[in-house]
């Protein structure tokens, strides 16, 4: 089996990928119990159909902003690190990218949570035990570090056997429940508690990292088309179909707890299965972009060793309860990350042609112009979030959604800074031949 994965330099033309696979595995990412308990929290603060547009309208401008973010990826061949590093410079890549990896170890931890929240609650439905949920987070994120550790390759394997399986078990509890409960829990009166653009935030803000990271798989894809449309696809249906799901489930049998509900339609084993499945295949590419982050810092750092001690320090951190903090979390990093993807889109479209894309080109230290770019893009994002929904001052709104506002912000702001700089007249002496996929490749 091929070991490496390219994390640091071009993913080479002959490993390139069909766009079907790329997109299995985001739609397997997509699938998880984050977003089960997203959908329920949902489902019990908003009308349904309410909900459901919420869920449609967040996850269809994820596919959009996934088309862009994929592009960049398949074009360049690079990691989502490494192409921080074209665009900040390589302190400020370094420090990027260092900070991507704490976000997503903090993801590792909370999805391990998840797991072993809901693990316990399966394990005591089947044997009456009661088990510390300690054991069930650590014996889950192992699980979820293998298949990181061993990287693309297997993940792709993973999902394209899982995905298939996840969507029939899925649709399967949804069809028992209606059949056994009918469809009146649906209208039922609830307390609203999420605005429209609340929702739609935290629709988007459960996956947007996903999104921005979106070149650690995108670099695989034999061509950006490909790229662009597995992007779309794994983006729209890996996101909205589990919200969907939760909410309907979370509707018609008045429950807050996915593996309570399908115990409760006399479903157990397929609730195991779904859990494993769902958390295995989201986890580990966590944990796997994590190791592609922390690693792109320097040639001597090996993506697997680098992988294995971030598992252990992930293990850990969910050990110890990083899932309490879950709402606040998503909310955190889709403002703080989201502007990342606006100014690395901006970088790209604008200098594409320019010396720094090249693989292996020598860059600034730091690329101040980036940062302010980033930082704008932040600020925004905090302003316009409504204190309702999450951490923010709620001054005023652009968009209702918070971290589509930093991420717009970021590239508005990187634009107009180029054009003041002097734009291609000023990317003139650093012009290089025109970089497409197989030619960085080659």
């Amino acid at each position: 089996m091929e070991t490496t994965d390219y994390e640091h330099g071009v993913v080479p033309q002959d490993q390139r990928k069909g766009w079907l696979s790329i997109a299995a595995v985001w739609i397997a990412i997509g699938i998880d119990l984050s977003g089960a308990f997203l959908g329920i929290e949902l489902a019990s603060g908003m009308a349904f159909w309410d909900a459901i547009w919420a869920t449609m309208l967040g996850s269809l401008l994820l596919g959009l902003l996934a088309m862009a973010c994929t592009y960049v990826g398949a074009s360049t061949g690079l990691s989502t690190a490494m192409i921080s590093r074209a665009v900040f410079g390589r302190i400020g890549g370094a420090v990027l990218a260092i900070a991507i990896t704490i976000s997503l170890v903090g993801w590792f931890a909370v999805q391990t949570g998840f797991f072993g929240q809901n693990a316990q609650i399966a394990f005591h439905e089947f044997t009456g035990i009661d088990v510390p949920v300690q054991l069930f987070n650590a014996v889950g994120g192992v699980l979820m570090a293998i298949t990181a550790f061993w990287g693309y390759r297997s993940i792709n394997r993973l999902s394209s056997l899982a995905v298939p399986l996840l969507l029939l078990l899925l649709v399967v509890g949804v069809v028992v429940a209606f059949i056994q409960h009918g469809t009146a829990g649906l209208d039922a009166r609830v307390d609203v508690t999420y605005t429209f653009g609340g929702a739609v935030s935290l629709v988007m803000g459960i996956f947007i990292l996903g999104v921005v990271l979106s070149p650690d798989m995108a670099r695989w894809a034999k061509t950006p088309k490909q790229a662009m449309a597995a992007g779309f696809v794994g983006f729209f249906f890996g996101n909205s179909i589990i919200l969907v799901v939760a909410i309907l489930l979370a509707r018609v049998l008045n429950q807050t707890e996915l593996m309570t509900m399908y115990f409760t339609l006399g479903m157990g084993g397929i609730a195991v299965v779904v859990l494993i499945l769902a958390q295995w295949t989201t986890n580990t590419t966590n944990l796997y972009s994590a190791g592609l982050a922390f690693s792109s810092i320097s040639s001597r750092l090996g993506r697997r060793t680098v992988t294995a001690v971030l598992a252990v320090i992930g293990i850990v951190i969910g050990v110890v309860g990083a899932a309490d903090v879950f709402v606040s979390f998503i909310l955190v990093i889709g403002t703080l990350i989201a502007p990342y993807g606006g100014v690395y889109l901006a970088s790209f479209l604008t200098g594409r042609r320019t010396a720094r894309w090249a693989h292996g080109a020598a860059v600034p230290h730091v690329d101040a112009w980036s940062i302010i770019a980033w930082a704008t893009g932040v600020l925004v994002a905090f302003a316009t979030t409504n204190p309702a929904d999450g951490p923010g001052f709620g001054w005023f709104t652009i968009t209702t959604i918070s971290s589509l506002d930093g991420l717009l912000v970021g590239f508005a702001v990187y634009v107009l800074l180029w054009l003041v700089r002097g734009g291609r007249r000023a990317d003139a002496t650093e012009a290089v031949p025109d970089a497409r996929t197989d030619e960085v490749a080659a």
